[in-house]
């Protein structure tokens, strides 16, 4: 246990004495940028909880880069009580079984989505728990989408360049169709774009990628994967609230999670919409393309979890049995 969170919670048993309970927690969010509907469901959780809670919980939440934390490291930080609470997109390397969900073409759909994410939430909870963290539950962006600097209206078009990827499941999707995939952080990005160091990035219209038309000219709507957040807590400081506070926190984030979801999935119709208004060309995916594309990676979820051992290959059966894949 922390200095930190042996203070708080030496305060909080002396405020228990009194009659009152109290807890200020630190919360942490990957992103930088507040209007994102990632930080904004974000703070409506922090806002609700205090409400809930008449004040015995508050949060503060600090926007990525506000503290000395990469964003690799967001769920270590929380298990270690450096944060209480915390929003992490890049969990992948603390928690990389569940990355599961983010295999390419295994999930093509929010209904799919809705029946993996619930086969693989018992295996998350437990996950993140050996973690020293709670799993309270998360969001998911908008499909995983091709913007380049090229013209791309096939898969083929990607051969001999250089892709902007945020996992090594999207770096061997880039592979599969003669691409290079690099892995960079994404305030990398632009500079890198400047510089030739990549030719595109796979993410969404939705999240932060308002501007992107002005040094991405092409979209390629063919959806790799989904990319999805977890809402985690500090174990200690969440055994530390009363019931009733617990169950609070644990209900708002059950609530908002999907919440956000909704508005990415909103925004991304939106931002696409201002996209192609302001030039960029925009590519609807090729049908054709899809059953070659799912046969190559078909063989390589297999292939991928028996590598990593037999719980991957348990969770991956799991969620294809619950997709009928």
């Amino acid at each position: 246990m922390t200095f930190l969170r042996m203070t708080t919670v030496a305060a909080g048993l002396l405020l228990g004495a009194t009659g009152a309970w109290a807890a200020d927690w630190t919360g942490y969010t990957y992103s930088s940028v507040s209007t994102t509907a990632a930080v904004k469901g974000m703070t409506r959780i922090t806002e609700r909880v205090a409400e809930a809670t008449k004040d015995d919980l508050k949060i503060s939440l600090h926007l990525g880069k506000t503290l000395q934390i990469a964003s690799s490291d967001i769920t270590q930080a929380t298990g270690d009580g450096i944060v209480d609470f915390a929003a992490d997109y890049f969990f992948s390397g603390s928690v990389p079984i569940a990355r599961v969900l983010n295999l390419p073409l295994l999930i093509e759909s929010n209904e799919e989505w809705s029946k993996a994410y619930t086969a693989m939430e018992p295996v998350l909870k437990e996950a993140f728990a050996k973690q020293g963290v709670v799993y309270l539950g998360g969001y998911r962006y908008p499909a995983q989408i091709f913007f380049t600097t090229f013209e791309m209206k096939s898969l083929k078009d990607l051969k001999g360049h250089k892709i902007r990827v945020t996992s090594p499941e999207q770096g061997h999707f880039v592979e599969a169709f003669g691409g290079s995939p690099i892995t960079l952080s994404g305030s990398e990005v632009p500079t890198s774009l400047e510089r030739g160091v990549i030719e595109g990035v796979l993410t969404a219209s939705a999240g932060g990628a308002k501007k992107w038309h002005e040094f991405l000219p092409y979209n390629y709507r063919f959806p790799v994967n989904y990319g999805n957040s977890v809402i985690i807590a500090n174990r200690d400081s969440f055994d530390d609230l009363p019931e009733a506070d617990r169950k609070a926190l644990s209900d708002i984030v059950a609530e908002e999670g999907p919440a956000i979801t909704e508005e990415f999935n909103e925004d991304e119709i939106v931002q696409m919409t201002k996209q192609r208004d302001a030039g960029m060309t925009i590519t609807e995916v090729d049908q054709s393309e899809l059953p070659e594309a799912r046969q190559k990676m078909a063989a390589y979820w297999q292939e991928w979890a028996t590598d990593k051992g037999p719980d991957y290959v348990e969770a991956l059966a799991t969620v294809r049995q619950a997709l009928g894949k």
